[in-house]
């Protein structure tokens, strides 16, 4: 955690002063991203965030990983919600100047972890039957949706780091830069307010990937399903801290 909390030269602002009160660890990444018109993605957001899009286009992505080393801050990691599989769906926006990301939906395999996050994050985590096998260096990754009153919702994918490619960070001002070097998260709850929650980590080791998406129904309603190939990149493994949330 040191050498994470001292390196911050990359972050668009100041850490938090404040203590964060969790780290995980995320594993074997797929950032699966398509661009959008920016009128079709607006009006899915809460009013009071702004749409952030690069070179006039907004983008969508879905995110599925391997969660571990989940642990609350002084507090023993308990088994049953320390390590499971998640996968999210998200756009960008921007408010106060702070650029970061909304979720439209997060599914994980653990019913403690999604209700403590909808209760104490106020994000839209669902119930999910999810599995995920490795197989000569690929990556087989299943979810389908089992929150009671959820919309359906299911993805099935198999994908790996691009043959001879080496992970290296985004470079600013870049789109992978845009869509990955995040370092806050916005929701709001049922009377409208915007909240912001901070997160920390080293610069994202990315490379890029293939994949083969034989499942995805998890865009929320109102995007169309596009009939483009997505932006891959794939990540190994990154380390994560995690602030509480506050009004924005």
């Amino acid at each position: 955690m040191r050498e994470i909390l001292e390196s911050v030269r990359h972050r668009p602002w100041p850490l938090p002063r404040r203590p964060w009160v969790a780290t995980q660890r995320w594993e074997d990444l797929l950032f699966a991203h398509w661009p959008l018109r920016p009128e079709v993605v607006r009006p899915l957001l809460p009013a009071g965030l702004a749409l952030d899009t690069f070179e006039g286009e907004a983008w969508i992505g879905v995110v599925p990983f391997d969660l571990s080393r989940h642990r609350l801050r002084g507090i023993v990691p308990f088994p049953f919600m320390s390590a499971f599989a998640e996968l999210n769906v998200r756009t960008y926006v921007v408010h106060d100047g702070k650029p970061g990301v909304l979720f439209f939906s997060l599914d994980a395999a653990s019913r403690v972890a999604v209700r403590g996050a909808r209760r104490f994050f106020l994000l839209p985590y669902f119930d999910a039957d999810m599995a995920i096998e490795r197989s000569s260096g690929k990556i087989l990754y299943r979810s389908r949706r089992t929150h009671h009153g959820a919309p359906p919702a299911e993805f099935d994918a198999t994908y790996a780091p691009t043959c001879g490619g080496s992970p290296t960070p985004a470079i600013a001002g870049t789109l992978e830069h845009f869509l990955v070097e995040r370092y806050a998260l916005y929701t709001s709850d049922k009377k409208g307010r915007i909240y912001r929650g901070d997160i920390h980590h080293l610069p994202w080791p990315l490379e890029r990937a293939d994949a083969e998406i034989k499942t995805n129904t998890m865009l929320p309603a109102g995007v169309p399903a596009s009939d483009t190939a997505p932006l891959l990149h794939f990540a190994r493994r990154l380390d994560v801290l995690i602030w509480p949330i506050v009004r924005a």
